[in-house]
């Protein structure tokens, strides 16, 4: 404790001296900081002082300016004092009037205020004499002068007016010049939608020309009130031209015909097939232009409103999400062309059902030929249909042009080949008489039925056999062809959806339909092979069974000496597979590759299954040098094993 005394004195000395240097140091900081104070409020003061009297400044400067301005008639520099008086901070000014000064301040409001009124009158007057003498370039100088005087709506709606005019005005030039275009010209069947196509390009180079102009003095956001104003101009140029396709081509009543005469038997009331075939292209290419134009449009439109909704609410970016969808999904234009779509659907699934009984009616196969001549007919038929909907741009379109399409392969066609393989293959005498008989029934009650054929009489045997045949061949090219068209709808239809048509819902609507043509393929594959299976058993079976059963007449109970003469000569199998060759020559003749592959395998099975039984049913001689007896079950054991026909039957042959 003694010794720690004096240390303890020497911290008690030096802690009340820190003490002492502290307080100093807070009422040091205290005086100083109240100082700060006293300058930031005097600062700020100082700062209102000069703000107010630079607006006074600004008041006289903009009062004298905007008087100058308008005697010289110079409204851009009139305006732009306008704009400054505008932007003025209100409540400064209302300080300002409160002094000494305000009787000035009053003053020179009142001048302000009144010149103001006097610059809204001449701008609007000026504008609209612009706008009847046609003069562009003083349009658009009054155009930019509205929004320094903050009629920004004003501006807009006067400036769509004139630029409606002037698109009223070509369009009505285009139309009149397409109605007197000669029928004779190059053009004259796709003339509505050339004019169309010139309305839509006058009012995307519009809309081109002045958006910037409409970014710079009316600022971002402010394009979709003039595409409102134009797109309605559009609707009444649209409807015009519309209404003058339907009547000019006869679109409606051809459409009632359509109608009417798919609910008709007789084949000489219904309509020609080929007086469609141009109407429905130039829809495709009407329709086409529209939705190339409407992408456009809200491509322009989402870009404005991206600039101008960058630091906006997600709620503020959503009302304008829909009104954007409210103008193009609803506007004429749409509606119009989703109506033209529809009547299209209903004369292109016409059109094509027409055409392909026509091109069945009118099937040939020329000699040397494996298919004939109604399948590339079909298929030229069904993909021609299906560009032409692809063309038009409209996904739904497309889609249900596909499925048309489909049912037509499915149901229609596939029952033609269907029928024609039903009548047989004739193999004997008798057996050609009888399935003549049956085919001549079945071929009349077809024709009264579905009326695509007429009666024709029973097909000599020959005749009936090339016709199965290349049935069986049609059927396989049906199928590739499906596969074919599959595939390039599918890229097709990738660079389409890649461009941005149809929406969200586009993808899942195609990948459908083109899953449900694979399906139909393999519905024309199993048809092939239901034609294979009766070709087996018509053609192939009653042949080989007896050849096979002449297995039983040769005695296989032999001596050494007859063995070695089989091994040299045998009296069974040189002869069999000379029968399968010669009865093999007209199918591998008459069939594509492909087929005769199948048939050649299915006739491999019979012969082995055929032979199996005829061998069990053999006595055979006993092992001789060294060879082992072949069982029953050594003998199902190996068949499935011979891949060869040739060595199944000398297999069988000299299973001794």
């Amino acid at each position: 404790p003694r010794l720690c005394s004096p240390n303890l004195q020497l911290i008690e000395g030096d802690a009340q001296q820190l003490g002492g240097t502290i307080a100093f140091t807070c009422r040091l900081a205290e005086n100083v900081s109240s100082k700060v104070r006293q300058l930031d409020l005097a600062k700020n003061r100082l700062y209102q002082a000069i703000q107010r009297a630079d607006d006074i400044l600004d008041l006289k400067f903009c009062t004298d300016g905007v008087q100058a301005a308008l005697r010289s008639e110079d409204y851009e520099q009139a305006a732009a004092h306008i704009h400054r008086y505008l932007s003025l901070d209100k409540s400064v000014i209302e300080l300002s009037r409160q002094g000494q000064e305000g009787t000035i301040t009053d003053a020179n409001l009142k001048l302000l205020q009144e010149a103001e009124q006097q610059l809204k009158r001449i701008v609007t007057e000026k504008f609209d004499a612009a706008m009847k003498q046609e003069d562009l370039p003083q349009v658009e100088r009054f155009f930019k002068i509205f929004p320094l005087l903050g009629l920004h709506e004003e501006g807009l709606s006067n400036f769509s007016k004139y630029l409606c005019k002037q698109v009223a005005n070509k369009a009505e030039e285009n139309l009149q010049l397409a109605l007197q275009t000669d029928t004779t010209d190059r053009r004259a069947a796709v003339l509505f939608a050339d004019t169309l196509t010139l309305l839509f390009e006058g009012i995307a180079r519009i809309v081109e020309t002045h958006q910037p102009i409409v970014e710079t003095y009316y600022g971002p956001g402010r394009l979709y009130a003039l595409i409102k104003h134009l797109q309605a101009e559009c609707d009444q140029q649209v409807e015009k031209v519309v209404e003058k396709f339907i009547q000019q081509r006869d679109y409606r009543r051809q459409f009632q015909h359509v109608q009417s005469s798919a609910m008709r038997s007789a084949v000489g009331e219904k309509i020609e097939p080929r007086e469609l075939d141009p109407i429905l292209t130039e829809v495709t290419l009407m329709n086409a232009r529209s939705e190339l134009y409407l992408r456009f449009i809200r491509r322009r439109i989402i870009s404005d409103f991206d600039v101008g909704d960058s630091m906006a609410s997600e709620e503020v970016k959503q009302e304008h999400q829909k009104c954007l969808d409210k103008l193009l999904n609803n506007c004429f234009l749409s509606c119009a062309m989703q109506e033209l779509i529809g009547y299209y659907i209903t004369m292109e699934e016409y059109f094509m059902r027409e055409t392909v009984n026509k091109a069945v009616a009118m099937d040939t196969c020329e000699k040397g030929q494996l298919t004939s001549s109604m399948v590339d007919d079909v298929f030229y038929i069904v993909k021609k249909c299906i560009g032409r909907a692809l063309s038009s741009s409209s996904i739904d379109c497309l889609c249900a042009m596909i499925n048309h399409s489909i049912a037509e392969l499915e149901s229609e066609f596939r029952e033609v080949l269907g029928n024609k393989l039903k009548m047989g293959f004739p193999a004997t005498p008798f057996q050609d008489f009888q399935r003549g008989v049956t085919s001549a029934v079945s071929l009349m009650q077809s024709s009264l039925q579905q009326g695509k054929f007429d009666p024709k009489g029973i097909e000599s045997a020959d005749e009936a056999k090339r016709s199965f045949l290349v049935t069986l061949n049609n059927v396989e090219a049906c199928s590739e062809n499906i596969m074919t068209l599959k595939k390039t709808l599918e890229s097709d239809c990738s660079e389409l959806l890649s461009q941005g048509f149809g929406g969200e819902q586009a993808r899942p609507k195609l990948d459908s339909c083109l899953s449900d043509m694979a399906a139909v393929s393999s519905k024309f594959r199993d048809l092939l092979q239901e034609g294979l299976n009766e070709l087996t058993n018509s053609a192939v079976k009653p042949q080989v069974k007896p050849w096979i059963n002449l297995f039983l007449s040769v005695s296989h109970n032999i001596e050494e000496e007859e063995f070695n003469d089989y091994e040299a000569n045998d009296p069974w199998v040189q002869q069999f597979i000379l029968n399968l060759e010669q009865q093999m020559v007209e199918f591998k003749a008459g069939l594509s590759p492909a087929i005769y592959d199948s048939l050649t395998s299915l006739m491999t099975n019979l012969v082995a299954l055929e032979l199996e039984k005829v061998v069990l049913k053999s006595t055979f001689s006993r092992v001789r040098r060294g060879r082992k007896l072949t069982s029953k079950a050594n003998l199902q054991a190996r068949l499935p094993s011979m891949p060869v026909l040739k060595s199944e039957c000398y297999f069988f042959a000299h299973a001794s």
